[in-house]
């Protein structure tokens, strides 16, 4: 109930007006069957008018039950206006609640995605985003379906009960008594019906969050599955899962099936025992004819929306898991700055001191790691695959922090600077680069959203990627497809490297990004990049080594430790992973040299 409170916060009014028109709308209902009940009993038949003291006014303006006999059209105006009104009040209950509901949703909507935005690196590496997107689409749908009819109909059956108990006692209680016989075990079947469609529906929507999450992740690797021809595996895979999210949808209707079956049979046994209890008394005479066509229309008005209350409470069951998904994230912590927060200039000079990191307990990534960098340095991480060498550069950008030791940054502790901060100060490129799907000249100016066209086409040069971008014949607007899938992997990488390059950042960082281009481009792009490293501390992580031959500083990584530090020349002389790795790519070099030769000379 908190949490349901919490949400209809600034929608608290409308809600309000959509209840008070639920009230007025069901009480003008609860009127209909007085007015036939008169009708019958007391202008057509002889019997006294007995009713509520507004209505006996209201026959005595007209002149009286003569005149209302003469005339039973008025009576027929009065149902109809009745009905009118009714409608008024409904179409105002239905217009107020869905726009409450709409609000809700929208601002459940802004929550999730302002909440997901700041969530920890680490919480998005686990997540499953397709997951994820049902969460923020169809859970958040199910509150705003809940908002704008369940919760308005728990009103509703809430006045109806209430209003029809008081007008039914208020004609014969030991008729209210039998016409309420059934109600009780209604309600308890609901309850326990309730608990049971909940536990189903959560199967339920998990599983369909693993389907999202399936197609997702197919649509995301259609290149891979096609290139191994892995879409039998697939389809397969879906079809698997299908299965089962259709066998809980079947179980579901089953639940549904058998709360409908049995919820009709009390109803319409109740309905039938009113009948033969009203005619038994009105035989005997202790209640009119009027009386009797009273009790049958509310033991009708009363069931059906109790009964409903199945429904209802099963919509409140999908609603209280979709719910508990959406606050299960709006409730994960977002990142927290534990530091001090300080916003210090950022020149470029950086100190690791033992510094230690791992992801999981007791599994270290990185191990007592120490080094130190010169503004305007340009340091180079090789090592084997798994070493540690992006998770160094992780820490740098504090999308984790470590776990012992110290990172300076300019002399200030990197943990009590603050994280937007930091970032904001250093650019990456990945080995995977992500682009969106606009234009090639919208992709760079991400980084720098008032950059000048002199200043894209600057940093496109320095990328190494301007003569290709013009080549295309709409140029700097052509259209990327959804993540770069209309360029190249090479023209994808250099299309990130701009972007980074475009804002003046004073730390660089190049993930491995060389790697899909063609050693000439790689040449280009480092000779740019020396042209900018009297400015920019540059991290460049590579595997090959003639990438990073002409850094300052090469750290080599192995098994999360420092194996040694050094120029190219330095390391080259003593025996090591670099060394190993210089003569290996040394030979295939050579290898490849003399075949060109042969084939030329073939």
């Amino acid at each position: 109930m908190k949490k349901l409170l919490k949400l209809i916060k600034g929608n608290r009014l409308l809600y309000i007006a959509a209840i008070l028109s639920i009230a007025a709308s069901t009480f003008l209902a609860m009127l209909e069957p007085m007015i036939i009940k008169i009708t019958i009993d007391s202008i057509i038949g002889n019997n006294p008018i007995v009713a509520p003291a507004p209505i006996e006014k209201l026959i005595e303006l007209v002149g009286g039950k003569e005149v209302l006999w003469r005339n039973l059209w008025i009576c027929s105006l009065c149902l109809v206006a009745l009905t009118t009104t009714r409608g008024i009040f409904l179409f105002l209950r239905g217009k107020l609640s869905s726009q409450a509901a709409e609000n809700i949703a929208k601002n459940i909507r802004v929550k999730l995605y302002d909440h997901i935005q700041n969530l920890p690196y680490g919480y998005h590496v686990k997540a499953e985003s397709g997951d994820l997107i049902q969460r923020c689409t169809s859970d958040v749908d199910t509150v705003r379906r809940f908002f704008a009819n369940q919760m308005v109909d728990i009103g509703r059956a809430v006045f109806i009960l209430t209003f029809a108990v008081i007008m039914m006692l208020s004609l014969n209680k030991k008729m209210t008594l039998i016409a309420m016989v059934v109600v009780p075990f209604i309600f308890l079947f609901s309850y326990m019906f309730f608990h049971k469609i909940k536990h189903n529906f959560e199967k339920a929507d998990a599983q369909e969050g693993t389907l999202t999450s399936i197609l997702q992740e197919n649509l995301s690797g259609v290149r891979v599955v096609k290139a191994f021809g892995r879409q039998t595996f697939e389809i397969e895979k879906y079809e698997k899962e299908n299965k089962k999210y259709r066998d809980l949808n079947f179980k579901l209707i089953n639940l549904l099936s058998n709360y409908w079956s049995l919820s009709d049979l009390l109803c319409m046994s109740q309905i039938g025992l009113v009948l033969i209890s009203g005619i038994y008394f009105a035989n005997k005479g202790e209640i009119s004819l009027g009386t009797l066509v009273v009790f049958n229309t509310y033991e009708g008005m009363l069931l059906w929306p109790i009964r409903q209350l199945g429904r209802i409470l099963s919509d409140m069951g999908k609603m209280t898991v979709s719910l508990g998904r959406i606050t299960n994230i709006l409730e994960t912590p977002v990142e927290q700055e534990y530091g001090k927060a300080l916003k210090p200039e950022i020149k470029g000079e950086i100190a690791f001191e033992n510094v230690s990191f791992e992801y999981e307990k007791d599994t270290e990534v990185l191990k007592n790691v120490s080094f130190s960098v010169k503004k305007g340095e340009t340091i180079a991480i090789v090592g084997p695959t798994g070493s540690g060498k992006s998770s160094l550069v992780h820490l740098l950008l504090r999308l984790y922090d470590y776990n012992s030791g110290s990172i300076k940054v300019d002399g200030v502790e990197l943990k009590d600077i603050e994280r937007k901060w930091i970032r904001s100060n250093i650019g990456i490129v990945l080995q995977e680069p992500f682009l969106y799907s606009r234009t090639i000249k919208e992709n760079i100016m991400i980084a720098k959203l008032d950059s000048e066209d002199i200043e894209i086409e600057k940093a496109a040069t320095a990328a190494a990627v301007h003569d290709v971008i013009t080549s295309f014949e709409k140029g700097y607007d052509t259209i990327v497809g959804e993540k770069g899938v209309t360029l190249s992997g090479g023209q994808r990488q250099r299309v990130a490297i701009a972007r980074t390059l475009i804002k003046n950042m004073p730390i660089l960082i190049f993930d491995d990004s060389l790697s899909a281009v063609d050693a000439e481009t790689d040449r280009i792009i480092r000779e740019e990049l020396k042209k900018k490293s009297a400015d920019n501390t540059t991290f460049i992580i590579s595997h090959r080594i003639s990438t990073v031959m002409d850094a300052d500083k090469i750290i080599v990584l192995n098994h999360g430790a420092i194996e040694s530090i050094g120029t190219h020349q330095e390391l080259i002389n003593k025996e090591g992973i670099y060394k190993r790795i210089w003569e290996i790519q040394n030979s295939l070099d050579s290898f490849e040299e003399e075949e060109e030769k042969k084939a030329c000379n073939g």
